[in-house]
């Protein structure tokens, strides 16, 4: 018996739209990623992009847990000594929802061409509309389940 290892071509890919209204941010990226890399599939290779499209809408209106708000931060380097620039969760959910979203999902992807292949197939809207009509997408409901 040979092991089947689904080709580009052959992988049909999906849309879906999630409503991130009221989400809490890990919980909703971690399914966004397992959407994303393919692996809610029974054709799942770790090596090949087979995971679906995901749009995602009221990305400013999604949750955070805790003080994660206030003292959860963000940082970046210029490159130049000096140059870290640090921004905490709270500014960032105002100013941007969506690159919120994005950095959250794009640390539960693999650090390689692959994972920054998969992350072009994420879509962050704030608000309610999104221009992806014409791809029919599908309402995918994340559901929260806390406690074990």
């Amino acid at each position: 018996m040979k092991t089947y290892f689904p080709k580009t071509n052959d992988v049909r890919k999906d849309w879906y739209v999630v409503n991130a209204d009221g989400a809490t941010l890990g919980r909703l990226a971690a399914k966004i990623a397992t959407i994303l890399r393919g692996k809610n599939k029974p054709t799942f290779t770790p090596h090949t992009d087979v995971g679906d499209f995901i749009i995602v809408v009221n990305a400013e209106k999604v949750k955070l847990t805790g003080r994660k708000l206030y003292q959860k931060t963000y940082k970046s380097h210029s490159g130049y000594p000096g140059g870290i620039k640090a921004i905490n969760a709270k500014t960032l959910l105002d100013k941007k929802p969506e690159e919120l979203i994005m950095l959250a999902v794009r640390g539960m992807l693999p650090k390689n061409t692959l994972g920054r292949q998969i992350l072009k197939k994420l879509k962050v809207y704030r608000g309610n509309k999104h221009p992806h009509k014409a791809q029919i997408p599908k309402e995918l409901e994340i559901k929260e389940v806390r406690g074990a």
